[in-house]
């Protein structure tokens, strides 16, 4: 590292996932978190007292100008990011962002314009991106070790009950963004693009199965990556034995990964095809093991920072993943029809907003 400088960061918005960002900077030895924003300030202050954090404030804005922060960590649901990000930059800070980055690809267009037009990065935090693992088999895979990737699954099988879409703003369009798809499973698919790189179209479809929402409680969809692999996804909100699985067949390999939120090595498994047994030796996780967190994520964006160099690509290409997830709404609403990247790139309806017919089969 060649800087000595100390990051400043300050963080917005103390839900869950906060506490995630709080832990990763505290473990961090040339990053302080001197300052946090919350739309309730009773809620700033009580975070900033349980992480020891110096000033706590009930409004961004005043933030920023007291405290001239040198990366913004946005921890608020979706419909505010991109107005958050803009404010951020303005004020001279990086952002890290957590997914989904933006409600829109529109928005987010917007908030990666402003990070070039103020020479700021604009990260998104992919945390299952993260751990030596996927590391590992990513390596693999650009090597060509296991031969070309041919088909794979990914299911996001997660549990939502009925009082998790009772908060105001879940389930409706207008304020999540989305259903499932871009709040769970964009988690899934982002490691599957991450792993298997650009796609080339998308097919999609989306349903209302239980629960009491605007959005899709479920969808299913076929991506086309650019280098020939077929993938099938599914996810899901109403599935009691929880699962994040990725299959991917290669000539030479099968690589699952099977976890909920988070894996390490014992979550990851290399079978070799009959007749390269002998190649799976070279195939071997490495002794050394970190889990996928926020917490390495968040290193890795520091050295950048603090090094000025480019985003490792466990937080670079903000939009690929919302793009395929873009993809699954368009092709929804177009009835299940192909979407590709040149389509979606003019899209008229579906880079504003991911509002979508859902099939609705409740009883």
């Amino acid at each position: 590292m060649t800087s000595d400088k100390t990051l400043r960061a300050a963080l917005v918005g103390t839900g869950a996932v906060a506490n995630s960002h709080a832990r990763a900077v505290a473990a961090y030895p040339r990053a302080e978190l001197v300052a946090v924003a919350d739309l309730s300030l009773e809620k700033a202050q009580e975070f900033a007292g349980r992480y020891d954090i110096a000033a706590a404030y009930g409004d961004l804005e005043e933030m920023l100008a007291a405290e001239h922060p040198d990366v913004v960590l946005i921890c608020t649901p979706p419909a505010p990011h991109r107005a958050q990000s803009l404010a951020a930059f303005a004020a001279g800070a990086h952002v890290i962002v957590e997914k989904p980055p933006a409600p829109s690809l529109d928005e987010l267009d917007e908030m990666r314009t402003g990070a070039v037009a103020s020479g700021r990065q604009l990260a998104v935090v992919f945390q299952q991106r993260t751990g030596t693992a996927a590391a590992h088999v990513r390596g693999l895979l650009q090597s060509g070790a296991l031969g070309r990737p041919l088909v794979a699954v990914c299911q996001t099988l997660w549990f939502r009950g009925a009082g998790y879409f009772a908060v105001p703003w879940r389930g409706k369009w207008e304020t999540e963004g989305g259903g499932t798809t871009l709040g769970h499973g964009i988690h899934q698919i982002d490691l599957l693009a991450h792993l298997l790189g650009d796609w080339s179209s998308v097919q999609g479809r989306l349903w209302r199965l239980d629960r009491e929402t605007e959005t899709e409680d479920v969808s299913t969809a076929t991506i086309v990556f650019e280098q020939g692999v077929v993938a099938q996804v599914i996810t899901s909100a109403v599935s009691p034995r929880e699962t994040s699985s990725i299959r991917i067949d290669t000539q030479k390999a099968t690589i699952t990964v099977d976890h909920v939120y988070g894996h390490g090595h014992e979550n990851w498994r290399i079978t070799p095809a009959p007749g390269f047994e002998a190649e799976a030796e070279g195939w071997t996780f490495p002794d050394a093991e970190e889990r996928s967190d926020h917490e390495p994520l968040l290193r890795d964006v520091f050295d950048a920072l603090l090094d000025g160099g480019p985003l490792p690509s466990t937080a670079d290409a903000p939009s690929r993943s919302l793009e395929i997830v873009a993809g699954i709404y368009a092709s929804a609403a177009a009835d299940g029809a192909v979407i590709t990247p040149e389509l979606l790139a003019a899209h008229p309806t579906h880079r504003a907003g991911f509002a979508s017919p859902v099939t609705d089969l409740r009883r």
